[in-house]
């Protein structure tokens, strides 16, 4: 039994595929470009992460004569923790806009 070749069918597929791609690229250089900013609870420490986890930046804010080494480490620390939240949800919502609102090759 020969099969016919849906040629329609086929070019339907690749156009979508390279849309599916050229959304992949899209993504991917904003996870560079989207930066997201955290600051610790008590407003000393700073933290700036792209979407894609990288630390662009790290500030210490007022003066830091008044408090020890290990309050200083542990507002570090929570920051980091949640510059790392930040950035996983800035990259969730970036693939919704970017590619998560692109139809499945199946069903079509």
């Amino acid at each position: 039994m020969v099969r016919e070749i849906d040629e329609a069918w086929i070019e339907n597929a690749v156009e979508r595929y390279r849309s599916i791609e050229a959304r992949q690229v899209e993504f991917d250089k904003a996870v560079h470009t989207v930066e997201v900013t955290v600051r610790s609870p008590d407003g000393s420490v700073e933290i700036v992460v792209n979407a894609a986890g990288t630390v662009t930046d790290v500030r210490i804010l007022g003066p830091l004569h008044s408090r020890s080494n290990a309050d200083l480490a542990g507002a570090v620390r929570s920051t980091v923790v949640a510059a790392a939240d930040a950035a996983r949800w800035a990259r969730e919502k970036l693939w919704a806009e970017t590619v998560g609102g692109h139809p499945t090759l199946r069903g079509a």
